[in-house]
Parts: C-alpha cells; structure tokens; sequence
C-alpha cells in the first residue's frame, strides 16, 4: 500500500526533523545560512536554524517581487465599514512597508527596539507589522478593543520605544476614539514612551501632543525608504501577549526564521493554498490568527491576503462574507465558529449564500474555539464545500491538529480536529504524567522540541515559560486543554485545564475580572466562570459575595461591576451577568469550585466534590444562576 503524503510527511517530521524541516527551509530566502537546523544547546529552549541571517519582510515582499510577482496583487483592503476597498499589489505593498519603516527609524527606532501597534483592521497596520520585521524591530501588536488599564500593561510588559495607533476604530453605528484610550494608557504605564506615531481617518480626527504625538502621513512623506536588516534567524519578530490565569499577559515570543518555515509549509499542506491564490482569514491583526493569516503566511506563500473591516452580519447583511467570497475570488477561508453561528441565525436556510457566485471557493477552515458539529454541518450543506475544524493556540502559532488538506484530505469527523500537523507529537496524560488509553480524557500535551513557528520562550520571562508549560510534565509542552484521542486516531479538543474561557474567539481571563469585580468597595470575594453560549461558544458570569453592612441595592452594584469591566477589559469580554450571593462554595481549604459551578450553570451532571466545606452552598449559586437563566436543572 502507497504511503501517503500526509504519512509521509508525518513520519519523517518525526523520525527527521532537522532534514525534513530543512527542506522546507529551502524555498525561502537566507542572507546566510543556518549552523545548526536546530539547536538543542539550551533545552528545554531550543532554537531552529540557529546561525542563520534572515529577514521575514524580504521573504513575504520582495523576494515575490524579485521572482515575477511584482504586480500580483498582494493585500486587497476591503471595509463595508467605511465604503472603501483598495488593492496593494506586490510592489506597492513593499513600497508603502519600505517607507513607513523609515519613518519609524527616523523617528528612534532601531534593530531589536519594541514597537507597540494599536490599531483597527486598516492596511496601514499591515504596514507597520512588516515594516518592524523590515528594520529587524520587535513589533507588538494590541486588540484595539482593549481598553486603556489593558493596554498600559502590555506597553510596560513590552517597553515600546513608540507606539503606533490611529485616531479611530469603526464599528456598526458608531466610531470609537483610539487617542484618548492611547493617551490614558501612556499616563496609566509606568515604562514612558517618547513617541506615537497617530494615523488620521476621516471618520475621527484625534488631538495630537506636541512633541510626543506625529502624524502618520507627514511621517511618511518626510521618510527615506529603509532597505531589509538581515537578522538572525532566532531573534524575536514578535511577542504578542495571551491571557495568563492570573490576569498577568503572557508575552508569547516568535522568531523569525523558524516562524517563516512553518507559515510556508502550513499554507500549503493544512490549506492547500498556492502562490497566486486568494486566502482570506477574517480575524484581527490583533489576535494570532491576524498575525500568522492576515499578514505573514500568504505573504510569505505568494497568495493574494484579504484584510477585511467588516462583521459576518449586520455590514449590511448576513450576506457579507459571501459578497466577499465572490467579488475577490476567494479560494481558502478562514474564521471562527462564532461568526458562522450568527450567519445561521441571520440566515437559517442559508438564502443569502444563493445569491452569490462562489465557484472559486473551495475550502472553509474553522478555528479559535471548538466548532459544535451542528455549526459544521450547517456549513457543509449550505456551502458544498469541506469544512475543516482545526486546533491551534496563540503560543503554537500555527495549526497543531487539521486535516490537512494540502497533503492528503481525510473523512471529517464533526467536533474533532482530525490529526496532528506534521511536526507536531501529542499525547494524552493523567494528572501523575501517566498515558491514558484511547477515548479516554485527560491532559493534551506535546512532546519536545516544539517544531519551528511555535514560542520560544516568553517575553523577558524565561522562568514563566517553563512555569506556565514546561514544569508539569517534562519532556511535554502543556497546552492547557482537556480531549482525547479516539481509537480511528483523531484528537478532539473538549475543553481548558485551567479557567481561561473563549469568548466568540477570544480568550480572556476569569482572574483578570475577577481582579476587576473585587475592586469594587463593596465586594467581599468573588468568582468569575465561563458558561456555555450558543452563539459565542462561553459568556463570562460573574458572582459576588458582598461586604457586610453594604446598604446599596445588589442590583445597582451588579451594573456597576458590569461597567467596571467594560471599562477595564473592553466590551471584547462580552461581561454582562452578575449575581449576588451569599457564600461561594469553597473546598475546606478555600479553593472556589469554579469547574462545579459552571457544571451546574451549563445543567450538566456534576458530582458535589468530597472537600466542599458546605454543600448548601452549591444549591445557593444554581438558583442565583436560575435567575440569570442558567441552571435549567437544579443543582
């Protein structure tokens, strides 16, 4: 029997992985090249294709130009937002890159300096990633709906030397004002930063300081296009910060040569997509997604890339991402199950999709939580085309689990994300480390090394990367989520460890609102869980035990709590439901049972843990979660 190509691949990822990914290597661009494929000198923190000279922006922009790409279009802008579409082709994108990379360096920024990027889905944020890459700075890229407190952390964990912002976001209805959240993150942070660079919209003109505060077009029209720094391959392109359980961010760190190989690779064996193609990941450059498939990996393959200012429905219709599809030729797609659960409710029986051509779409890719496999289901009839659930997280960057299309497309298995991308070797362990049989739940882990385009570490915080993923199982790398392998060999992903919860995509922190509702003066103790949604995939909930003696009316507080998180987290959290009670159930030894809690909300079968100091307690919280409409079924 022919082994496939999807074995194939596999098992020499596996039994070769220097030779295997060196191949890989091969079609980009070096300016020298590697000592080492990879470096096991510092393990647990290796590094691949160490010794070499790279550039990341070389290798997704002019090295297209120079190979007859030139006039291809690379990134087509495209915001129902703001009535506005335009198309950069190869030459131009490099152009526009190559200037505003001189205005960061005329402006202070040098090789190795951070670049903190707070902006909407506009082009001009594409250009400001590519040009750090271009000048070997490291840009960090923040969600413009983070509000200010959010923000001022990630500007002191990065220590920008000069942000780059615009004055507006646009969301359906209504324009948000980016320079003030700016302004009250820089007073709120305690790292001081010199310069930001403030691009101008039509729809808001912002205020600029003197002094501190420079317009993005006077910048860029006073600028000398900068040429590509050759760095090394293991230097940082990036750290992007991911919710840590404390609600501290966690700075994830890329590379650049390693990151460039498995993007590349990826484009081709998980979605099957060719230079030439047009790939269209509807995400934010804010999020991981936006990073590895708005922005480097089609670049990097050649591909036609798709930034898109617009929601699934409502911009104007449930309609928009087919109208998308079609005008642009759209071959691969890519977006979050939570966008395709409000289609369906938009658009039940899907008489939108009719109205569209779609001939040239061949692939839909879902991930960024686990699709329900009604959702894929209603895709697949209504699209007649594959629907590929895969798994992934911000500190792989990459797809880890898929169905790999590109090599050798399998039987899709509605709620599992098929099999593991080669380079990726997963296990299952019990809470001693042991390996628990097929079918059976317990802790996803990967065995080490990582392959390239994963982490290699986190921000100036060595000691947490092994903390946080390293030091429960060694030899392991944790992910943090709870599945298991069926007995065909699919994986599926069923849940977190820990209680970071995945809000239509996003994955935020219980303990960073739980910081946020305990502030309040008249909170006691609280807990914040995640509980099932049906559109979004989980809702934030939070519960609250008051101080004694407090004479405010519970319901007057609970607003109050709801616009604290507002307004610290940003409306990205979707935190909308408090409920008062009494006491929080508790083990004897003060633990909160957070897993019970969402157990009773979501009407699941739960056992009353053996350590509770008082059952009643649970019985408590399910009719305070009764009266929120949860807890269906009495505790």
């Amino acid at each position: 029997m022919t082994e496939s190509a999807y074995a194939r691949d596999y098992r020499r990822a596996a039994a070769e992985p220097e030779a295997f990914w060196a191949e890989q290597a091969a079609g980009l661009h070096w300016h020298r090249p590697w000592t080492q494929v990879l470096d096991v000198s510092q393990a647990p923190f290796y590094r691949w294709f160490a010794g070499a000279e790279f550039n990341t922006c070389y290798n997704a922009l002019d090295r297209h130009i120079e190979g007859g790409r030139a006039e291809q279009a690379a990134l087509i802008y495209d915001s129902p937002l703001t009535g506005t579409q335009k198309t950069f082709t190869y030459r131009e994108l490099r152009d526009a890159v190559a200037r505003f990379a001189g205005a960061l360096r005329a402006n202070g920024v040098q090789r190795g300096d951070r670049v903190v990027i707070y902006m909407p889905m506009v082009p001009e944020a594409a250009v400001a990633m590519l040009a750090c890459a271009r000048i070997g700075a490291v840009h960090s890229v923040v969600f413009g709906g983070f509000a200010a407190p959010e923000l001022a952390k990630r500007i002191d964990a990065a220590e920008p030397v000069l942000v780059v912002s615009a004055s507006c976001g646009i969301e359906p209805g209504r324009v948000i004002d980016y320079k003030p959240l700016l302004d009250q993150a820089l007073e709120l942070a305690t790292h001081q930063v010199a310069r930001t660079l403030i691009l101008q919209r039509p729809q808001r003109e912002a205020a600029l300081k003197a002094g501190r505060d420079v317009d993005w077009q006077q910048a860029v029209a006073a600028a000398t296009p900068a040429d590509c720094v050759p760095v090394s391959a293991t230097d940082p392109l990036y750290v992007l910060y991911t919710s840590g359980t404390t609600g501290k961010p966690k700075g994830v760190v890329r590379d650049h040569g390693g990151h460039a190989v498995a993007l590349r690779y990826s484009m081709k064996a998980v979605f099957d997509t060719d230079p030439g193609d047009v790939f269209w990941a509807a995400s934010d450059v804010g999020w991981v997604v936006g990073h590895s498939y708005i922005v480097y990996g089609p670049l990097l393959q050649g591909c036609t890339t798709i930034l898109y200012e617009g929601k699934p429905v409502g911009t104007p219709d449930a309609g928009a991402f087919w109208r998308v599809i079609a005008q642009h030729g759209v071959k691969t797609f890519f977006t979050a199950p939570t966008a395709f659960r409000a289609i369906k409710k938009e658009d039940p029986d899907g008489k939108l999709i009719r109205q569209y051509d779609l001939s040239k779409f061949k692939t839909l890719y879902l991930a960024g939580e686990r699709c329900d496999p009604d959702t894929i289901l209603w895709a697949q009839g209504k699209l007649k085309v594959p629907v590929i659930d895969h798994w992934w997280q911000t500190e792989l960057g990459w797809p880890a689990i898929a169905n790999c299309h590109g090599l050798t497309p399998m039987p899709v298995k509605p709620g599992s994300a098929t099999m593991p991308v080669p380079g990726f070797r997963f296990a299952v362990l019990d809470a001693n480390g042991a390996a628990v049989k097929d079918g059976d739940i317990g802790n996803v882990v990967i065995q080490l090394p990582l392959p390239p385009g994963t982490l290699s570490t986190m921000w100036q915080n060595d000691q947490g990367y092994r903390d946080n993923y390293l030091s429960r199982y060694p030899g392991y790398y944790l992910t943090g989520d709870a599945g298991y392998r069926d007995t065909d060999g699919y994986w599926w992903i069923m849940s977190r460890i820990d209680d970071i919860i995945n809000v239509a995509g996003h994955r935020l922190s219980t303990g960073a609102m739980e910081e946020v509702l305990a502030s309040h003066p008249a909170v006691a103790e609280c807990a914040v869980i995640g509980v099932a949604d049906a559109m979004k995939g989980q809702l934030p909930v939070g519960l609250v035990v008051l101080k004694a003696g407090v004479q405010q009316a519970p319901d007057a507080i609970a607003r109050e709590l709801v616009e604290r998180v507002r307004a610290q987290i940003g409306a990205v959290a979707a935190f909308k439901q408090v409920a008062v009670v009494a006491r929080l159930p508790k083990t004897r030894s003060g633990k909160v049972l957070r897993a019970t809690m969402r157990a009773i909300a979501d009407s699941q079968p739960h056992a009353v843990p053996a350590t509770i100091d008082d059952p009643r307690t649970l019985e408590e919280v399910g009719a305070a979660l009764q009266t929120l409409g949860y807890a269906k079924t009495q505790p």
